[in-house]
């Protein structure tokens, strides 16, 4: 039999798709397949291995996300955060897999690529970075697992946040 990686992990992504976390076994993952689960091991040694290559799939389609608002809009903490959020909300469960990164497994520069137009709109401040980053993931959450209350005018909160952010890039900020 063909190395089958590309097919297991195209039937783990339409698991998560469809049904969530949760659904991505690796039982329910050879049955969508017509195999057996222990036939899957013959093309990956453990499920850490499907997961990380779904939170690879995650990263870059975000990075891709961000990237592409960033080339309309250079240096625009707003419209990044909200693109983080449209890609979140309009892929919950794909984003849900990056929960535990698998870090060590992932390959070279995908994660920090995903971060690059983040770092480079508040002008290379890392610690200003990690904390919209922060905020936009668990803004993220917390819209995804419907904490905030009924009516809750999200986008000013999120306006709100991005401008206190820029705030801290700009000159006397």
């Amino acid at each position: 039999m063909a190395d089958r990686t590309a097919d297991i992990v195209a039937a783990a992504r339409e698991l998560l798709d469809t049904e969530g976390v949760p659904a991505v076994t690796m039982r329910r993952i050879a049955e969508k397949l017509g195999i057996r689960a222990p036939s899957l091991y013959k093309h990956l040694p453990d499920k850490g291995h499907v997961e990380t290559a779904l939170q690879t799939q995650c990263l870059t389609e975000l990075a891709v996300a961000l990237e592409t608002v960033e080339a309309d809009h250079p240096g625009d903490l707003l419209a990044l955060a909200l693109a983080y959020r449209r890609f979140a909300v309009g892929n919950p469960h794909l984003y849900r897999i990056t929960r535990v990164i698998h870090r060590d497994a992932l390959p070279e520069g995908v994660e920090y690529r995903a971060a690059m137009p983040l770092l480079r709109a508040v002008g290379g401040n890392m610690d200003v970075a990690r904390a919209v980053w922060a905020f936009a993931h668990g803004m993220v959450v917390l819209e995804l697992d419907d904490r905030f209350p009924p009516g809750a005018d999200l986008d000013t909160a999120w306006r709100i946040g991005c401008e206190a952010f820029a705030r801290t890039v700009t000159p006397g900020g």
